[in-house]
């Protein structure tokens, strides 16, 4: 089915490029969790960024109608920058924390992306979804168990990325109208790179070439992955897709249980059922609004 603009909506393959998006995502960062231990996270951050600039680059130049042209270039530049503090922040949050409880914390985006989004885009929420929202929040505080001698302050940095992450999708929200999603990875990547290669020489070392060969490849599934998630996007909507990023929870601790011998604690997985009633709830809602608009708008053709 056509909406629109013009894209077919196809779910199903939407579903399966989105849900195959989020195995390589938890490829990537289980090789970035076992390189922190001994590279330095800007240097991880940085050989990620220089994949992704390279991809992001031959995308914009092989999409019919892309232009590195963009409207709005200062909200393009703080935008890439929020995305390379949501990086940094990311690899330092998964180095000490396992990755369940580390994706877990993460779920916070789009919490924090509706919160934001009634001051910076003048959005409304109703009562129900401000309950959502609370309960997802309340699973956070139940993850990291601030005040316990559970408490991991590492997972803090999951929360910062979190928060950077989801300015991020609100200054995507403000540029959709105006930028093509080809033309801002172009941006985000190159932006990004040409801050973390003016950082790198501080914190570089030599790698080995076991450590070279992991570098590349997490950048290189890192970067696949976020094709693949643009690519699901153009064939179902966002909100449709929504309710499957918290697979990436079920990838992450299968993970997390063979490389690195970790399970989850119970109050992790009552922080992570809790997040993700609120999650799908909202995403269900969301759902319910597009499919509202979209036959308002079909109805309004002539």
């Amino acid at each position: 089915m056509p909406d629109s603009g013009g894209h077919v909506d196809i779910p199903l393959r939407g579903i399966a490029l989105n849900l195959t998006a989020g195995v390589i995502f938890c490829v990537a960062d289980t090789i970035a969790k076992k390189l922190a231990v001994d590279v330095a996270i800007v240097q991880i951050t940085w050989t990620r960024y220089m994949v992704f600039t390279g991809m992001a680059f031959v995308l914009t130049t092989q999409v019919s109608g892309a232009s590195f042209r963009v409207r709005s270039p200062r909200l393009q530049i703080v935008r890439a920058l929020c995305l390379v503090c949501s990086s940094l922040l990311f690899v330092l949050g998964i180095r000490d924390v396992g990755l369940a409880e580390a994706t877990t914390i993460g779920f916070i985006g789009p919490i924090l992306v509706t919160f934001l989004s009634i001051p910076l885009l003048g959005e409304k929420v109703d009562a129900r979804r401000w309950c959502a929202l609370a309960a997802g929040m309340l699973g956070v505080l139940v993850v990291l168990r601030p005040g316990t001698g559970t408490f991991h302050p590492e997972g803090l940095y999951r929360v910062a990325s979190a928060l950077f992450w989801s300015v991020g999708v609100i200054l995507t929200r403000r540029m959709t109208k105006t930028e093509r999603a080809e033309t801002t990875m172009f941006w985000s990547a190159a932006t990004g790179l040409i801050v973390l290669t003016a950082i790198v020489p501080f914190h570089f070392t030599a790698p080995t070439a076991m450590q070279l060969t992991m570098s590349v490849a997490q950048g290189v599934f890192s970067s696949v992955g976020q094709w693949m998630v643009i690519i699901s996007i153009r064939f179902t909507p966002v909100s449709t897709l929504a309710p499957y990023s918290y697979m990436s929870l079920l990838w992450m601790t299968v993970a997390g249980f063979l490389v690195f011998g970790v399970l989850p604690d119970q109050w992790t997985l009552v922080g992570a059922g809790t997040i993700v009633a609120s999650g799908l709830y909202s995403a269900n809602r969301e759902r319910r609004h597009w499919r509202n608009g979209f036959r308002k708008k079909l109805q309004e053709r002539p």
